[in-house]
């Protein structure tokens, strides 16, 4: 049955302008996000099957490609689900005002934007002086050299954001989180970098699938 041959009362656009948001079931939420379903279903089956299949809270950490083995959700679909949990997880980061105490937290925060990436993407975290995040910004991508991850771009941003310290990022594509030679060479340089701006480097985090490395924790 077709969205538009329910009764009024029982589509969940209706409800939700009725009698607001939180009446409606788990599956009518994401098919208001995703609106449209196929020809064979309507969009609230299409979200039945989705959670059914992955559970709701599993699909925050699905790729695109797993999200479309489920017929019925496309790219345009994928992506509109993606882009509901990351403003999400936005959100929390915000309302929490999220502090870092290890390199758990670093994996945490940084793993659900940088693990599933095809390329080297290096990221610096601000932080104030209790070390709660001002502001993650990406400041390369591509293979990770010393031409790429030059001082000047790195803490042009961490001046102008007046951090206090700063935790570098970045991932491994083949998530092998283990250092290489030009990873331990880069970071000594930002650190003496750092230093030189009164802007410590707290850390330098890799990223890998499910796993990291952390020169403050691994290599003391």
């Amino acid at each position: 049955m077709k969205i538009k041959e329910m009764a009024e009362a029982e589509r969940p656009r209706e409800r939700l302008l009725r009698e607001g948001v939180g009446v409606l079931s788990d599956a009518e939420l994401l098919a208001v996000i995703l609106q449209k379903g196929t020809r064979k279903e309507n969009v609230i089956d299409v979200s039945n099957r989705l959670i059914a299949k992955f559970g709701l809270d599993k699909l925050a950490s699905l790729s695109l490609v797993e999200l479309q083995t489920i017929d019925g959700i496309g790219p345009a679909k994928a992506m509109q689900i993606k882009s509901m949990f990351e403003i999400n997880k936005r959100v929390k980061m915000v309302r929490n005002n999220v502090q870092i105490k290890c390199s758990e937290d670093v994996f945490e925060y940084c793993s659900g934007k940088l693990a599933d990436k095809d390329k080297e993407f290096f990221m610096i975290i601000m932080l104030d002086s209790k070390n709660k995040i001002i502001k993650d910004e990406i400041v390369s991508i591509g293979t990770l050299n010393s031409s790429l991850v030059h001082p000047r771009e790195i803490f042009k941003s961490a001046i102008k954001e007046s951090a206090n310290a700063v935790i570098l990022v970045h991932n491994h594509p083949s998530g092998d989180p283990s250092p290489s030679e030009e990873d331990e060479e880069i970071t000594k340089r930002l650190v003496e970098a750092g230093e030189l701006l009164n802007i410590k480097v707290l850390d330098h985090v890799i990223i890998g699938k499910g796993n990291c490395h952390s020169f403050m924790r691994d290599n003391a």
